[in-house]
């Protein structure tokens, strides 16, 4: 009898434990990691120097002086250095009419040396490969370009993949997003992710302000990473996926009509930057920050900030709202380490550092980012990475946010753990001479060189 009394109470409890196990594992293997990650850097022949861009603005016949002007303070305010790169046919002088072969060698390009070193590197093999992601935002071809790469590296019949577009600079944490959610219903998974961006066949050769404005930010870049949900690959792996928020305001007009590949009234294709988009981009910030904020912050900070934010509305209330005119802010800092911010340009990563209270500090590595590659769209977060890792800032335990912006209206975050100490091997910061970052000026030559045409009125420029 005793046993059997024994069998009956311990019953509920190892079905309890077979439950709780199940779920262990379960979670054990739906975690997201980074193995390892290659950043494209093009050959320097590519590099848009003072000497080069004003060789590409002076081709263009539809410019006038208003537009030189416009132009000249928009790439002198931008924060983009003289060594970004360019698409091929840029040099070539063939901006005005790029075919899909030059589309589609610019992203092979990117393809072939990120993937291949990054396969060299971790000893990965193409065949090992589940699931493969693509983003390219602006470039649709057929075949795709995720089976582009399928038929180069010769992957299993039975990989995975997918082809987005149209994502924007935040397309990269879309593709994560992707994978995470295959990683929770399949086990030990290995998945690359492809993050770049085609200017060939959107290179602006008009006269459109909101258009011009694409190419004085927009530069050639990439990045190719492996993700793994594996336990046997966990002490490998870089950096480790907590939390990923996605805010989308496509259903308001305003925000989704703010960022638009289009034609101007002659018919060249472009990419639209509308005035709206700085206060769009704050809107879906806010709304994203609301929602990422209270899993990645400490209890105590929410708590402290609560507290304030109840006495401001009490005070306001009995006393005026000029008695207490400072809004409390959160202190991010107290459950983040580092800061990857999305290299949209110097008055966006600005705005947010003001918005988060932000240190020089902080920000150095977006701005060396903007500064020595541009924006690369999607891939520019990971250039932003690769900085922190070279200067060696990233040690096991650290949490780093990432943050991006991207047409539609998205804004996209998350928090990724520091799973060991990196020091920046196969970092192609490396090559840049990291050391010497952040240079002692970030000016840009291009108003020292041509400064002039400021002083210049219309009559003086016909004549010349």
């Amino acid at each position: 009898m005793d046993y059997v009394l024994t069998i009956v109470f311990c019953l509920p409890i190892f079905y309890l434990l077979c439950i709780l196990v199940k779920f262990l594992e379960n979670k054990r293997h739906q975690s997201c990691y980074i193995l390892d990650y290659q950043l494209y850097k093009p050959s320097d022949d590519r590099k848009l120097s003072t000497e080069s861009s004003g060789d590409v603005i002076r081709r263009n016949k539809n410019l006038g002086l208003n537009e030189y002007k416009f132009l000249l303070k928009a790439i002198v305010s931008s924060g983009i250095g003289e060594e970004t790169y360019g698409p091929k046919m840029v040099f070539e002088g063939r901006e005005e009419n790029p075919t899909l072969d030059d589309a589609v060698t610019e992203m092979e390009e990117i393809f072939d040396d990120s993937i291949g070193k990054l396969f060299d590197r971790t000893g990965i093999r193409p065949s090992s490969i589940d699931v493969l992601v693509v983003n390219v935002s602006m470039l649709a071809s057929m075949p795709s370009l995720s089976a582009r790469i399928v038929n180069r590296y010769r992957m299993r019949e039975d990989v995975k993949t997918f082809n987005l577009s149209g994502m924007g600079c935040s397309a990269s944490l879309v593709s994560i997003d992707l994978v995470r959610n295959v990683f929770k219903s399949k086990r030990n998974q290995l998945a690359m992710v492809v993050t770049s961006e085609c200017l060939t066949p959107n290179w602006y050769s008009g006269n459109d302000r909101s258009m011009i404005l694409s190419n004085c930010l927009f530069r050639s870049g990439g990045c190719a990473m492996i993700l793994t949900n594996k336990p046997s690959l966990v002490h490998r792996s870089m950096f480790k996926l907590k939390v990923l928020v996605r805010t989308h305001h496509g259903s308001k007009d305003e925000a989704y009509g703010c960022c638009l590949q289009t034609e101007d009234d002659h018919g060249r294709v472009g990419f639209h930057l509308g005035k709206s988009l700085p206060k769009t981009a704050t809107r879906a910030f806010v709304d994203n920050l609301k929602h990422i904020a209270p899993k990645i912050l400490p209890m105590r900070e929410l708590f402290r900030f609560a507290v304030l934010s109840f006495a401001r509305k009490t005070v306001q209330n009995v006393l005026g709202k000029s008695s207490w005119p400072t809004r409390p802010m959160i202190n991010f800092k107290t459950g983040i380490d580092h800061f990857c911010l999305h290299t949209g340009g110097k008055a966006v990563i600005d705005a947010v550092a003001q918005s988060l209270n932000l240190t020089q500090f902080d920000i150095e590595p977006a701005r060396m980012t903007l500064h020595r590659f541009g924006n690369t769209s999607a891939s520019s977060l990971w250039y932003v990475l690769g900085y922190m890792e070279a200067k060696k800032r990233l040690k096991k335990g650290d949490k780093m946010f990432m943050i991006s912006f991207g047409a539609g209206f998205k804004c996209n975050s998350c928090l990724w753990e520091v799973v060991r100490d990196l020091e920046g091997s196969g970092n192609v910061w490396k090559e840049c001479n990291i050391e010497n970052y952040p240079p002692k000026t970030l000016e840009n030559a291009f108003m020292a060189k041509y400064g002039w045409i400021q002083d210049e009125d219309i009559a003086t420029f016909k004549f010349l």
